[in-house]
């Protein structure tokens, strides 16, 4: 298996993480709002056509500091507790691109990882070069959940070996590692490190999605495959894996909430606004138990906003390569995108 590279992407300059560390939330959000206007919204349509997300623009991302979102204060990344500005960095960014900001997100599962690991070097070897945006990550975790085939792993000499199809792996041929979680036979997950590579017993199927076809999403399949040992980041019983997956993510429902921003800025006012800082606030002061109707709702308002703009737009709307068609696929994307059977039911009551 090879070996990632950490040096840097050729003709790229990073930041220092202490330079990102320095950055007050006021510039970070300025930083996000003037790449979601001036890059970002301009190339939506470009981006939505295409095959894959331009290099330029995770390059940029990374540039700018926005890879070192979630690393620690102490080694050089904002470090906050305040869900409100990574929320408010979603939002703005999806609002521009969401493909871009789909493939960017699901990285910091991977830097939190490698930050908060207790395992021996991992955060030495691997959190410097993932807060820089030096190695960009990845997220596989869907091949836990109730349902075969699950994601199994074994114990070998040296490391471990998985096998087992993980679906929904955002990022490919965009990012170098994927945070692979996998269930031993004693009903313990195993994170890891792994490389996103396709060799002999890793072999990728591309989706193909009503909207962020650009993210590369695609069914991964392990046969047989083999991760040093020195991949491990953490291990977690199976049990609380479920306890804890269930609401799924208050984070992800910015995403929606982009989406819903664009619409709400091409209509002009309307009372829309309102709705938009309801649901935004809903999903700020979001627990585990009011998660999925806070989802739902942003959910719903996106694809709303969607259908009023294709509306007022009018016959254009139909057209492909417009804002307004592009947007409402993205809304519809985003009903089912990270949903879970407690958002799916509150969904499906408003939508009722």
């Amino acid at each position: 298996m090879r070996d990632i590279d950490v040096e840097p992407r050729p003709g790229l300059t990073y930041l220092d993480l202490p330079y990102l560390g320095s950055v007050d939330a006021s510039t970070i959000r300025a930083r996000a709002s003037e790449l979601a206007e001036d890059v970002f919204f301009p190339a939506a349509l470009a981006v939505d056509r295409a095959d894959r997300i331009p290099a330029g623009h995770l390059d940029l991302l990374a540039s700018q500091g926005f890879y070192g979102v979630a690393a620690p204060a102490d080694a050089g990344g904002l470090g906050t507790d305040d869900m409100t500005l990574a929320a408010d960095l979603v939002e703005t960014l999806s609002s521009g691109c969401l493909a871009t900001t789909f493939v960017w997100i699901q990285h910091h599962g991977a830097v939190l990882a490698a930050a908060f690991s207790k395992e021996p070097g991992v955060t030495e070897r691997w959190l410097g070069p993932l807060a820089r945006g030096e190695l960009r990550g990845g997220i596989a975790r869907a091949g836990l959940r109730p349902g075969p085939p699950m994601m199994r792993l074994r114990a070998v000499d040296g490391g471990y070996v998985l096998d087992g199809v993980i679906p929904w792996v955002t990022g490919w041929d965009l990012v170098d590692t994927l945070h692979v979680a996998a269930r031993d036979p004693a009903d313990v997950i195993h994170y890891l490190l792994v490389d996103a590579v396709p060799s002999a017993s890793v072999t990728a199927e591309l989706l193909q999605l009503v909207a962020a076809q650009a993210s590369r999403t695609v069914n991964l399949t392990f046969t047989d495959h083999f991760v040093p040992a020195d991949r491990l980041t953490g291990t977690e019983p199976y049990d609380e894996f479920l306890r804890s997956d269930a609401g799924g993510s208050a984070l992800n429902g910015f995403l929606a909430l982009g989406v819903a921003n664009r619409c709400c800025r091409l209509l002009g006012p309307s009372t829309l606004d309102k709705e938009l800082a309801a649901c935004r606030s809903a999903l700020l002061a979001a627990g585990a138990d009011t998660t999925p109707a806070a989802r739902a709702a942003a959910s719903e308002l996106a694809l709303r906003a969607a259908a009023t703009l294709a509306v007022h737009t009018g016959s254009r709307s139909v057209l492909r390569g417009d804002h307004p068609e592009r947007l409402l696929r993205e809304a519809a994307f985003l009903l089912v995108f990270g949903t879970r059977p407690a958002i799916r039911a509150s969904l499906l009551a408003r939508l009722h």
